[in-house]
């Protein structure tokens, strides 16, 4: 079988209004959550793509710094869905196979969880399969692996559709994969969010 060639997408153009500062630049354990994120998907990819918006100049300094691509929403007003599909068209235009895609408002998931997940890949793709994605405690929740039939799905639905949708759409050719790993599901949406989790000790690496 020949081998999958994965590109990494971290979607990272959202305005940040409810945090009042920017959430891809957020400390986070000697690096900011932006950082921590690429730094988690260069051993598991090939390249990993930054999706930004407003904030790519902001932001651009952190992605070449950290070997990453930058990839520019112009229209980042209609929200995460126009994102993933600017990162993904950018996947497909630098000849990758597949892309796990994550958020840049959560830590980085443990190294176990990706090779769990691009295992899991590899493996449904020889069953038809387009997607995995990770499940905690039977919650759906990132990085997501979508193959290039999954990707182009995205691609051809309506820009006001979003990405849940689409992929209820394509249930039957999506597998979830159970891991033992509480950021999958993890959101920094506020800075109370982002204080509860700087300062807890129960969630570790």
């Amino acid at each position: 079988m020949i081998p999958v060639s994965f590109a990494g997408v971290i979607l990272a153009a959202g305005e940040s209004s409810r945090m009042g500062s920017d959430k891809a630049l957020l400390p986070w354990r000697g690096q900011s959550l932006l950082s921590a994120n690429i730094e988690r998907l260069k051993p598991f990819t090939q390249l990993v793509i930054v999706v930004a918006g407003a904030n790519a100049e902001i932001l651009k300094p952190e992605v070449y710094a950290r070997g990453a691509f930058l990839a520019v929403n112009p229209e980042p007003q209609f929200g995460q869905f126009s994102s993933l599909r600017v990162g993904l068209q950018d996947v497909l235009s630098r000849g990758r196979d597949a892309a796990v895609v994550t958020l840049v408002d959560r830590p980085p998931v443990q190294p176990a969880t990706l090779q769990a997940l691009l295992a899991a890949f590899e493996s449904a793709i020889n069953r038809d399969k387009w997607a995995v994605v990770p499940e905690f405690n039977g919650k759906h929740g990132h990085p997501i692996v979508v193959g290039r039939e999954m990707m182009e799905a995205f691609l051809r639905a309506s820009a006001s559709s979003n990405a849940r949708e689409v992929r209820r759409a394509y249930e039957e050719f999506i597998e979830y994969v159970p891991v033992d790993d509480p950021f999958v599901r993890l959101n920094v949406d506020t800075p109370e969010d982002y204080a509860a989790l700087a300062g807890s000790a129960t969630i570790s690496r």
